[in-house]
């Protein structure tokens, strides 16, 4: 299995790391540390681009408790504006204020430096498993694709 999974949008090419977790249906991703335990989250590729360049990013403070499927932060693109999920449960350990300060970042280095939060996640086992593993992420990206070329998303 590669290591990432590619995808076209137009002429765009965007790669999706396969050594993470992905919400389905709100493309954040989950990076485990197996060292501290805890997850790192960010947006990933495909959500980026339906949302667009991102002109606005508001995140909640290190030490706040949040559940699976709560707003994690609130978005503003060029496209439109969201509130995506929390993918998992836990506290919030610490946040990325470089993202507040400079929202180009989650677009211009989404798997890196442009991470959300880092979270204590309090039912990794059980969460994970309902997200997509890397099994299962060429067939999601292709039926995400599908979905949003619909949803009139992305061309």
């Amino acid at each position: 299995m590669s290591n990432t999974q590619e995808f076209k949008i137009g002429t765009d090419l965007y790669s999706i790391p396969a050594d993470r977790f992905y919400g389905r249906e709100n493309h954040m991703w989950a990076s485990f540390d197996h060292v501290t335990g805890n997850v790192t989250i960010g947006m990933d590729a495909l959500g980026l681009a339906a949302l667009g360049d991102l002109a606005y990013v508001s995140l909640q403070p290190a030490g706040t408790k949040v559940e699976r499927g709560e707003s994690l932060w609130h978005a503003r693109g060029r496209q439109n504006d969201r509130r995506p999920d929390f993918p998992i449960s836990g506290e919030i350990v610490e946040r990325n204020d470089l993202t507040v300060r400079n929202p180009a970042l989650v677009n211009q280095e989404t798997y890196t430096n442009g991470w959300l939060v880092v979270i204590k996640p309090s039912n990794w086992e059980n969460e994970s498993a309902q997200m997509v593993n890397v099994d299962e992420l060429p067939a999601w990206v292709d039926s995400e694709l599908k979905r949003y070329r619909q949803q009139g998303w992305i061309d």
